[in-house]
């Protein structure tokens, strides 16, 4: 790829647009007879079979790969950047001996968050089969002290052929006879295999939840980032404003929530900051026995409170919590509060509540009630509604780049819709990104939808097997699941 210094090349990229809606279909199969909304316009490949009365399994492939391999030039770590820096870098790409091409894009704007303009450097264009020649590239790059990596054209999110894999579960409450629950496993604290969270419910099949917390202590990253609810316990409190899915019996709804827990004691009240995750700097937190786990070492002071509300111990933190208590633990502040207030042999009354901030009202906390908290919103009343800002994934490589999806879509007619794209499979899948993912769930006939965790973390899980292909190339442990249960 040397060649004669020239001045950079200016282009501009496309990004796959959104298209419109389509009504639920009346045929046997649960699929639109329009096209799919991806790609070349025409009518995907699919099988369909009942896995019981009212779940339809169905396997879905489109498109045809057209893409190839680029090199993109890197800077701090990220690959799109101002519109000078990209002069720079094409500048010093060229005193390297590379043709470099400017190429500018536009993240497109969302619900919650404004368009942006943003410019990339790329060298050469090489066959999906000739990857090893822009590897060459980014080497000779880096003697030249010019940081950059290989790039696989169908995941930057311009337009793309696909090829796109996709596993479906469309369940009809109108025939189904089960339930559907969330898991966090048999230990909050700690990541499980969807297969293994499945089993232990006894459930029909499932696929991995929300995110979860990679960033805390080793010990306690099974932590959801947002809102659980299992079995009418909260389990993790919500972000206010995320949102998530409220499962009750074989009902399923999407909705922004928020949850509040307060401890009373000693006629003072305090507010509760977390629930069964790390404490900061003067927060109180609340750990149940799901925690499955000793307390973490964070603050001085906790107290250990029995199903009456009454307080058997004071003790230091980093204890196991034993069947039936539950633990406040104090950090700074809060340490301090315990002390004056929640005295050994006297009564702690602690109160949740959940709140759908649609509807705005209490969610009861039913022994059958159950939230899975996402990531993303991404279909509000049939239309294109992504909330990466307010779910915390406002950044372009979430919004723009196409990644393994984990989809949960609520119908019209309440059918509740669990889908994943497979992705980061040069060739065979590309993954989607937020547009094309609220695109899908529009298609298949989601009046609600939600984005899960995806990548690596995305699996489908039915009867015991993992039926897409997890992009780490086995199945990833996580922290939530949600599944359907005969």
């Amino acid at each position: 790829m040397r060649g004669r210094l020239t001045v950079a090349i200016a282009a501009t990229a496309t990004l796959l647009p959104v298209l419109p809606v389509f009504a639920d279909s009346q045929k046997t199969t649960a699929l639109p007879s329009s096209s799919f909304p991806l790609g070349v316009p025409a009518i995907a490949k699919t099988t369909s079979k009942m896995v019981v009365p009212g779940i339809e399994y169905i396997t879905l492939r489109h498109g045809s790969n057209k893409d190839g391999y680029t090199v993109t030039v890197v800077v701090a770590g990220k690959d799109a950047y101002t519109q000078r820096t990209a002069e720079n870098q094409a500048l010093a790409a060229q005193s390297a001996g590379f043709e470099p091409v400017i190429v500018k894009f536009t993240r497109p704007a969302i619900a919650d968050f404004p368009a942006q303009d943003y410019w990339m450097v790329r060298i050469g264009q090489w066959p999906l089969s000739q990857a090893k020649e822009a590897d060459k590239v980014v080497k000779e790059l880096k003697k030249a002290g010019v940081s950059a990596k290989t790039d696989y054209t169908g995941d930057d999110g311009f337009v793309t052929s696909g090829p796109w894999s996709m596993k479906i579960l469309m369940v009809d409450p109108k025939s189904f006879r089960g339930s559907f629950a969330a898991s966090l496993g048999k230990k909050t604290a700690v990541r499980e295999r969807v297969t293994d969270m499945a089993k232990g419910s006894g459930a029909i099949a499932g696929v991995n939840g929300g995110f979860f917390d990679i960033h805390t202590g080793a010990a306690y990253r099974g932590d959801p980032t947002g809102i659980s609810v299992v079995g009418g316990k909260l389990l993790s409190e919500a972000v206010e404003g995320r949102t998530g899915v409220v499962l009750k019996g074989r009902t399923a709804r999407i909705t922004e929530l928020k949850s509040s827990v307060t401890v009373a004691a000693g006629g003072a009240q305090a507010p509760v900051a977390g629930v069964n995750r790390v404490a900061k700097d003067g927060e109180l937190v609340l750990y149940t026995e799901e925690f499955g786990a000793s307390t973490p070492k964070v603050g001085a002071t906790e107290v250990v409170i029995d199903a009456n509300g009454v307080v058997q111990a004071m003790r230091s933190p980093g204890a196991k919590i034993m069947k039936g208590m539950r633990v406040l633990q104090g950090a700074g502040t809060a340490a301090d509060w315990l002390a004056a207030y929640a005295q050994e042999g006297g009564t702690v009354q602690i109160k949740t509540t959940v709140t759908d901030l649609r509807r705005k009202r209490t969610v009861p906390l039913t022994p059958d009630t159950h939230i899975v908290g996402g990531g993303v919103g991404l279909v509000k009343n049939g239309k294109t509604w992504i909330t990466a800002s307010t779910d915390g994934m406002a950044n372009l490589n979430m919004i723009v780049r196409r990644h393994p999806r984990t989809l949960a879509g609520v119908t019209k007619n309440g059918k509740l819709i669990l889908a994943v794209v497979d992705g980061r499979s040069p060739g065979q899948t590309v993954g989607a990104s937020f547009h094309e993912a609220a695109s899908v769930m529009r298609w298949l006939g989601a009046r609600d939808a939600i984005n899960l965790d995806g990548g690596g973390s995305s699996a489908m899980v039915i009867k015991g097997k993992v039926v897409n292909k997890p992009s780490d190339g086995a199945e990833r442990a996580v922290g939530d699941a949600l599944l359907i249960r005969p």
